[in-house]
């Protein structure tokens, strides 16, 4: 494995460079994925990664060499930086020392809904994206439409949230949920406070699609007017509503439940 101990070295400064920079790692359709569980969950789902990088100090830990060795066994690159060269680097705080870069995964766009997927209109935070990616693949539901405006779906914050999820899923950004919307197949669900029928009592066990939007805003009205059906997750005290995280699991749950009732 090569060392790389100067800060002047190229390599190295391309790393530092998509390491800091969402508009570097999007235009060079590349991924860090820092840390074991990260790293674990590509090699299972994805295999090889384009580079393996570990901290001098970190080459023998005991949850790093495996992974190294798989990666040299999957003939991948891998890199070793000197410590304070590779904390310049690191996307985390008091990491174990490794991480991988990675072709961000890209899926052909369906051209209409026809299957369950979960649209993302205007979400901001990172946490509460990977954990909806997270939710989703828990589920079962493979496919994620993410407007323009809704946090990047491959950032590190957003990565560290999904756990792994975002290797099962078809994530898709920049997308025209309008017209995803207009040309879909199946039912389209949006929560509302307001609406009648709770998620109980809707039948959720064929495919659907969720509508979720901005934490404070909601979706736009043309999502809202475009839904099919406006459910309610009913619940008792003082609160108003639930985080939008919160939501997703429950009507994501909701769905695998009557999907998987009778089994």
């Amino acid at each position: 494995m090569k060392l790389i101990t100067s800060k002047d070295n190229p390599l190295f400064k391309e790393l530092k460079q998509l390491a800091s920079s969402s508009q570097a790692r999007r235009r060079a359709g590349q991924s860090l994925l820092d840390g074991v569980h990260l790293a674990q969950a590509w090699l299972q789902h994805r295999g090889a990664p384009q580079l393996c990088v570990v901290a001098e100090s970190a080459q023998y830990h005991p949850e790093v060499a495996p992974i190294l060795a798989q990666c040299e066994a999957l003939q991948a690159q891998c890199l070793v930086l000197a410590d304070k060269l590779y904390d310049a680097v690191s996307t985390v705080d008091n990491g174990v020392g490794l991480f991988l870069l990675v072709a961000t995964p890209v899926a052909s766009a369906p051209k209409a809904l026809t299957e369950s997927a979960v649209l993302l209109d205007g979400l901001q935070d990172p946490g509460n994206l990977g954990s909806i990616l997270r939710s989703a693949a828990a589920a079962g539901v493979r496919q994620v439409f993410c407007s323009p405006g809704t946090a990047a779906a491959w950032s590190p914050k957003v990565l560290r949230a999904g756990m792994g999820a975002h290797f099962v899923l078809d994530i898709f950004e920049d997308a025209d949920l309008v017209a995803l919307c207009a040309a879909s197949r199946i039912p389209l669900l949006a929560t509302s406070s307001h609406a009648a029928q709770t998620i109980y009592d809707c039948d959720l066990s064929g495919p659907v699609a969720w509508l979720l939007g901005h934490e404070g805003q909601g979706v736009s009205a043309a999502l809202q007017e475009a839904a099919t059906q406006e459910v309610v997750i009913p619940h008792l005290g003082q609160m108003e509503s639930l985080n939008v995280a919160a939501a997703a699991a429950v009507c994501l749950f909701e769905q695998l439940r009557q999907r998987t009732a009778g089994r």
